[in-house]
């Protein structure tokens, strides 16, 4: 989820971790923001299920695209897309045209990950991700759909068990340089200067993120000695595990749903720490 709040953000699509969390399950009634963001959320879901069926290829991007853009999209084939810079409107890349073309590059992006094994799997993410960025094949959503796609290739390489990496958050936080470097690659060939940019990331959030986790446990472990001293009756561990799978808890996760309108339960503390930079929390008194 964090992941997919960053990666929107990127693409200025802003909206909150306390929005994304409130509406998990029930996407329907939040802003537009927040839909385009859970829908990243489902493609990742989806992208990880679809490696047990086929390895990452063109297939892949083409299903994660559309599950992000909700619309039934396919490899570009009208000429005239330019990627414009933001604030003064210059003109600073003009990707390749037709389809043909495109999915001979996107044959040789496939090929490049798939058989360049001498690389490291990190190096080859890194330039697997520019090939894709720069090949730009859909009309909208290369940004979000390449980084779905360096997830995947880290879990399909064996280097995660789940798309757990919060790469994003590095990117947001260089963006200018993220971009920079993309376009350096394509004008003067500088790949070092780029490859290094993602190991980087890559070394930052992994550190980040495995605090997070210890966070998150440490106070779930605190949450359950808390319950388990003052409601014994009541204590069971899986309900602590429970009211941690998500900040916002539905009645329905904990019992059977009754008669009446059902309630929506806020864990702050969890909250707060998946949207904090740092990995503290307060402990219950």
């Amino acid at each position: 989820m964090l992941e997919a709040w960053d990666s929107s953000e990127i693409e200025n699509i802003v909206t909150t971790a306390d929005w994304l969390f409130q509406y998990s399950d029930s996407s329907e009634q939040a802003d537009p923001a927040t839909r385009e963001a859970l829908r990243y959320r489902g493609a990742l879901y989806w992208g990880v299920q679809s490696l047990a069926q086929r390895p990452l290829c063109t297939v892949t991007a083409v299903a994660v695209c559309q599950q992000i853009k909700s619309v039934a999209l396919d490899i570009r084939r009208t000429p005239g897309t330019q990627l414009m810079n933001e604030r003064t409107g210059e003109i600073v890349y003009t990707p390749p045209e037709g389809e043909a073309l495109l999915r001979d590059l996107l044959a040789n992006w496939e090929s490049f990950l798939h058989t360049q094994t001498e690389l490291d799997p990190l190096v080859r993410m890194a330039v697997g991700h520019y090939q894709f960025e720069a090949i730009h094949p859909f009309v909208d959503g290369n940004g979000r759909t390449g980084r779905v796609l360096n997830l995947l290739f880290l879990i399909q390489e064996g280097l995660l068990d789940l798309p757990v990496l919060y790469l994003s958050r590095a990117i947001l936080r260089r963006k200018a340089d993220y971009y920079r470097l993309l376009r350096e690659v394509t004008q003067t060939g500088d790949w070092e200067a780029w490859v290094l940019y993602m190991l980087n990331g890559v070394e930052e959030t992994a550190r980040w993120t495995t605090a997070k986790i210890l966070a998150i446990r440490s106070l779930a472990d605190h949450t359950a000695s808390l319950v388990r001293e003052r409601l014994p009756k009541l204590y069971s561990r899986e309900l602590v595990d429970v009211i941690f799978e998500q900040p916002y808890c539905r009645i329905g996760n904990l019992v059977d749903k009754g008669v009446g309108k059902e309630k929506l339960f806020l864990h702050p503390r969890l909250l707060k720490l998946l949207g904090s930079e740092t990995h503290d929390y307060v402990r219950y008194q």
